[in-house]
């Protein structure tokens, strides 16, 4: 992947909300054909996927990308397209990435449905912007 075909996906512990987008993003994007692949991170992760997570995503006939939740850092801000985040990110990466927060989605582990519903309706707004 070059850069610029990354899209980051970003929870404050990344282990639901990210994991959740990137699955259906990578998903949506590879039906489609496009040249991009997300990545889930968090800012303050956590040491294991959420498990409400995993489960709802092989429900619905997917699997995450990622293993464990891991850290954002700056390489992962420097070499994405975009950035999406559910939560705060440090200000120093708003300089070096365009960044969309995506607020008021509740959490998988109140409501899997409704979480990834919501991301999912975000999703297909964002790859329309980016196809």
């Amino acid at each position: 992947m070059n850069q610029n075909s990354i899209i980051v996906f970003v929870c404050e512990h990344g282990a639901a909300k990210s994991i959740v987008a990137a699955a259906y993003f990578n998903k949506l994007a590879s039906d489609l054909g496009l040249n991009l692949r997300a990545i889930a991170r968090g800012t303050h992760p956590d040491r294991e996927l959420s498990a409400i997570a995993i489960a709802g995503l092989h429900a619905d006939g997917l699997t995450q990308s990622e293993s464990l939740p891991r850290k954002l850092s700056l390489a992962d801000i420097e070499s994405a397209q975009q950035v999406v985040t559910f939560c705060e990110v440090p200000v120093e990466y708003h300089e070096k990435a365009v960044i969309e927060r995506w607020d008021g989605v509740s959490p998988v582990s109140e409501n899997y449905e409704q979480a990834r519903d919501a991301i999912l309706e975000r999703i297909n707004k964002l790859i329309n912007t980016l196809s």
